[in-house]
């Protein structure tokens, strides 16, 4: 079962995105486990202080190292994790391959900045992969260690009910996916392509990889490359 560790200073912004679809049944079938942690939960003063100004001035403020190194530390003293991973703009930017890599791990720790990031020897000490969900900026990474961990999960063995689905979804060969199409077969006069009625597996997964390899020419080149 794979294991993911969030360690966030508002926590309670991913407890409904866990708690609901495939996610939740992933949880629920033993494929994998998400546990959510407050890092104020490891502060040592009475206000629960997490974060401070930077050091030399400037705007924002800093999220510490002792309560995140604290918490880290906690986790490591109970089991192995194969990758820490610091969800930031200026880190490896996410693509299917790395998931599909980090899928086969088995503990995970993905700690989410906020306000003008981490205290960089949190970076140097502790993180072992950094990553990027886009060339944005967001007010913190939980959106982003939500979409990492929805991503990861969705491919562990189990989790969704056609196993082979996972496998055809865009990026994966680096094509997108085809177009897909459901009943009714004709809605105002907008057909469905006859092929994908013709009960015809291998004509039909002819059409579909020639529409995937039209779409990506079309749309994103750079992937046929």
């Amino acid at each position: 079962m794979m294991r993911i560790d969030i360690i966030s200073c508002v926590p309670s912004l991913l407890e409904s995105f866990f708690a609901h679809s495939i996610l939740k049944r992933a949880q629920q079938g033993g494929h994998a486990e998400v546990v959510l942690h407050d890092i104020r939960d490891y502060s040592v003063n009475k206000h629960r202080t997490i974060d401070d100004y930077a050091f030399g001035g400037g705007a924002g403020m800093v999220l510490q190292i002792e309560p995140i190194a604290r918490c880290i530390r906690a986790l490591q003293a109970q089991r192995n994790y194969d990758e820490v991973i610091y969800l930031t703009p200026d880190g490896e930017l996410m693509e299917q391959k790395m998931v599909n890599q980090l899928s086969l791990k088995g503990n995970l720790i993905m700690l989410c900045g906020h306000y003008k990031g981490v205290d960089q020897r949190v970076r140097d000490l502790f993180i072992t992969k950094e990553i990027s969900i886009g060339d944005y900026v967001l007010s913190g990474g939980e959106l982003a260690a939500a979409v990492l961990a929805d991503a990861i999960i969705r491919l562990v063995p189990g989790v969704l009910n056609d196993e082979t689905s996972a496998l055809t979804d865009s990026f994966q060969d680096n094509l997108l996916a085809p177009p897909v199409y459901s009943r009714p077969s004709d809605f105002e006069g907008n057909i469905v392509p006859e092929i994908l009625m013709s009960g015809h597996e291998a004509k039909i997964e002819e059409w579909r990889y020639e529409q995937s390899v039209k779409r990506t020419r079309e749309r994103r080149p750079d992937l046929l490359k």
